[in-house]
């Protein structure tokens, strides 16, 4: 079944205009579940409810505030919020063009895939192959929605791929995290460590090997439940044994060769090209 668009625009860089589609790169799959009533399976209702008098609020009734200090709201219209919308004629204007190593995956929002829209074709394979041949990926804006959404767009095979991106402000550094005391590694351990990287190392990353076992186990257990089928308890995982002794971890570990490793499925052989080019490694985040 062919995808559907969920939006068109432009993209638009120097004097070049290219019209686009927009479709989902992505298709969650978590199993999701609604709110019943215990006492007769049906479904319930969320409701607003005011925090001090307890009275049921509809959605008409509402305001949007903005807690500027602690429990002290400032009120802001929806006309002085329409006045600060910016042009929303879904452009993606491009403002630079950055090898791909230099983006930190950190910054990556939803993708989005783009198509060319008529009249757009060769614009569109112009650009691709133009960025595909120069390694880089483009840096602009996206006007939607009365906002600027920072956006990157990228090569993938011989299409484009639009992510979303975070500002740098909202971006966490190592800074805000807590190490501990300083730790010294010895030669062994770090010796140790490379050859357990290297014993489970492959050379290609396919995401067809790895399923989600949870979201199979729940659907299998839900069929079975419409089947009239008794839930069995699924068995406990075996307890791994603590080794407090990094160096006793480490060669235990590479001397355990048995098994695939947990939530991967055994590899495919290879007869198709992968969808998406590998991404070179990246700068750490320096925010």
């Amino acid at each position: 079944m062919p995808a559907r668009a969920t939006s068109s625009g432009t993209i638009s860089f120097g004097l070049v205009s290219i019209p686009i589609k927009l479709y989902s790169a992505a298709q969650p799959k978590s199993v999701r579940f609604h709110m019943l009533h215990a006492t007769d399976h049906s479904r319930v209702k969320q409701q607003l409810v005011c925090a001090t008098c307890g009275e049921v609020v509809e959605r008409s009734d509402t305001v949007k505030g903005y807690e500027h200090t602690r429990d002290q709201y400032v009120v802001m219209e929806p006309d002085e919020l329409t006045a600060l919308d910016g042009k929303s004629d879904r452009t993606i204007e491009i403002e630079d063009f950055v090898p791909i190593s230099e983006v930190d995956p950190v910054y990556f929002e939803r993708p989005n895939l783009l198509g060319p829209d008529k009249g757009g074709q060769k614009a569109y394979k112009l650009l691709a192959e133009s960025m595909t041949a120069t390694q880089k990926v483009a840096i602009g804006r996206f006007a939607t929605r009365g906002k600027h959404q920072l956006v990157l767009i990228r090569p993938v095979g011989n299409g484009l791929m639009m992510h979303g991106l975070h500002y740098a402000d909202e971006v966490r550094s190592f800074d805000d995290i807590e190490f501990g005391d300083p730790v010294e590694l010895k030669d062994g351990e770090i010796d140790l460590a490379n050859q357990l990287i290297e014993q489970l190392s492959r050379k290609d990353f396919d995401p067809t090997g790895y399923e989600d076992e949870y979201r199979r186990d729940v659907l299998q257990a839900i069929d079975r439940k419409v089947a009239g089928q008794e839930i069995v308890a699924m068995p406990a995982p075996q307890q791994r044994e603590q080794i407090i002794d990094l160096v006793a971890a480490l060669k235990k570990s590479l001397a355990d060769k048995s098994g695939e490793k947990p939530g991967r499925k055994p590899a495919k052989a290879k007869g198709k090209k992968a969808a998406a080019r590998k991404v070179p490694s990246r700068k750490r985040a320096s925010s």
